[in-house]
């Protein structure tokens, strides 16, 4: 379930070849010897985490056998994902041979094919989220949280002192990704630090919602409230996706013309964090139907014998060891939920014959990629015990998509009115705020 659109990825064979500094390791030109002097205007610290596909990974190659013979078998570190020379046809089965995790049933943990290193590069810094390939300066293909990041610089905020990234392994759930937790406390620590001790937002897209979430449940109610702010959600999946049992079941051509989603799937089913963002059992009832066959209906009751049945048990293993990781405690701080709606989502899959057959995707409403209940399920945590007060803002973007609100000029308003313009936002505590109906009474930023 990977957050890129194979027609962005075309668009970068049109780049140049420039380079930004930061991409070759150039310090920042600012030259301050204070604290204050890089938050003169005591910003509140932004920390940017990605979502699924959200990271930039690099790999490394000593393997003593290939696939095919034009599949390399040693290199150095190089640029993985997004790499667009990689993902086109053919050379695709190299990439899945190279990204793809073989699940250990006895250790329940995953590995990387034999002789292949990957690393996440540039933990706490923002251009490695900003874009998700190094090699991109002006163009849309390839932008992540770019636009934000622009739009907060320009304010005064400080790349890698007042702006930072917390990218991670994406292919991986919680489970498998314990030392993020406890590298994004550290970078949270430090930039409070470096800040001037102003306490953080983390600014999060899709996956890494529930990400940011499980870091929170970790965390001290002390510890929050002197280091935490607030957490943005930007088409946050919450609760998981019905998406998730597609991708399972026929895979993801993302979008592309030229590749096939039945091909993609023998890397895609391999990651943990898909089983782990599968539709949560906090709001999805345990009869409700998410695929079926002209013989059989498989709910979240059964969805052991689907795996079974799709030939993948490892999918079900999987799921029971994320499963610990859907708590739905709130985080205990303020949140502020942006989510698009009125897009078709996938609910269900509807199979004419058995699951070796084509199914027809039946649809509901969401941002295109999160379903509509996921995306506004922070609204639950208005009220309770573990939400200590903490105000939660519900804000509704009809016909926004789930990677169309990462550059939609009324989120980046929003960001801006919050974290520089210090405007408040009069919205009662579990109110969805709807745009279409209220946007005249909400300080004019839509126009």
């Amino acid at each position: 379930m990977r957050i890129v659109q194979w027609t962005a990825i075309l668009l970068l064979f049109c780049l140049c070849d420039a380079r930004l500094d930061f991409w070759n390791g150039k310090e920042s030109t600012h030259n301050h010897n204070k604290v204050n002097d890089l938050n003169p205007n005591k910003f509140s610290p932004v920390i940017f985490i990605p979502g699924d596909g959200g990271s930039q990974v690099e790999a490394k190659l000593n393997k003593t056998s290939s696939l095919h013979y034009y599949c390399e078998k040693t290199a150095d570190f190089f640029n993985i994902w997004l790499n667009p020379k990689l993902l086109v046809p053919l050379v695709i089965d190299c990439w899945i041979d190279n990204v793809k995790l073989t699940y250990d049933n006895k250790t329940r943990t995953t590995q990387n094919t034999p002789g292949v290193t990957i690393r996440i590069p540039g933990f706490g810094r923002s251009e490695v989220v900003e874009w998700l390939d190094p090699s991109i300066t002006k163009s849309l293909a390839g932008a992540y949280f770019k636009d934000i990041a622009n739009a907060l610089v320009a304010k005064g905020y400080v790349r890698n002192v007042t702006l930072r990234g917390a990218p991670f392994d994406f292919r991986k759930a919680p489970n498998e990704n314990q030392q993020w937790f406890v590298d994004l406390k550290q970078l949270v620590e430090d930039t409070y630090t470096q800040g001037g001790e102003q306490r953080i937002t983390l600014l999060v897209h899709s996956m890494g919602g529930p990400m940011s979430l499980v870091f929170l449940q970790k965390q001290t109610k002390e510890w929050k409230d002197k280091y935490i702010a607030q957490v943005i959600s930007l088409a946050g999946a919450w609760a998981g996706s019905a998406k998730a049992i597609k991708v399972f079941a026929i895979g993801d051509d993302l979008g592309s013309f030229a590749l096939s989603g039945s091909v993609l799937r023998a890397e895609q089913i391999t990651s943990p964090s898909l089983a782990w963002l599968m539709p949560s059992p906090h709001f999805w009832k345990s009869n409700e139907v998410l695929a079926t066959t002209h013989t059989k209906q498989y709910t979240m009751s059964n969805l052991n014998e689907f795996f079974d049945d799709i030939g993948y048990p490892q999918g079900w293993d999987m799921r029971q060891d994320t499963l610990p990781f859907t708590d739905f405690t709130a985080p205990g701080v303020e949140v502020h939920c942006l989510y698009g709606e009125g897009m078709p989502t996938v609910e269900r899959l509807n199979y004419k014959g058995d699951l070796k057959t084509t199914p027809t995707l039946v649809t509901g409403d969401g941002d295109g990629t999160v379903n509509a209940r996921s995306l506004k399920s922070c609204e639950r945590w208005s009220g309770t015990k573990a939400q200590r007060g903490k105000t939660i803002h519900s804000i509704e973007l009809p016909g926004v998509d789930h990677m169309g609100i990462l550059s939609d000029k009324r989120v980046v308003e929003y960001v801006l009115d919050l974290l520089v313009r210090n405007k408040t936002y009069d919205i009662e505590e579990n109110e969805r705020y709807d745009y279409r109906r209220q946007h005249q009474l909400h300080h004019n930023w839509l126009n």
